[in-house]
């Protein structure tokens, strides 16, 4: 049986198992729903990107932030709106090797992480 590289969803950072009816177009494939095709990548979530780059070099190495902390930052009030993009924006930044996220301590992988999550430069 053929092995597949996985992908990155292009909005949303989650992995991408290859299936079989992408067989033909598997090269095309950049979204692993038709809600992340629809969304992309905004204005806002680019300044969550952002944000989680300046509170990370805002900090000594190795410390971590929370994603709320950015969502705080790009949304002011309205910051709980913000928080499952953020998680999307870190889980982008993770696939482009930039930052780590972790629970406990301990690196996890985005995709799957349920719960509180802190993100971290990649060391």
């Amino acid at each position: 049986m053929p092995v597949h590289d996985t992908k990155t969803c292009a909005s949303c950072g989650r992995t991408i198992e290859w299936r079989k009816k992408w067989a033909r177009s598997w090269d095309e494939v950049q979204y692993c729903s038709d809600a992340c095709r629809r969304h992309k990548v905004t204005d806002t979530d680019r300044a969550l990107e952002s944000s989680i780059r300046s509170l990370l070099d805002s900090r000594k190495g190795g410390a971590t932030i929370c994603p709320s902390e950015a969502a705080r930052e790009v949304g002011g009030e309205d910051w709980r709106d913000l928080m499952e993009p953020a998680r999307r924006a870190a889980r982008r930044l993770v696939a482009a090797g930039e930052v780590e996220v972790t629970q406990g301590g301990k690196v996890v992988d985005p995709s799957t992480a349920k719960g509180p999550i802190r993100v971290r430069r990649a060391l």
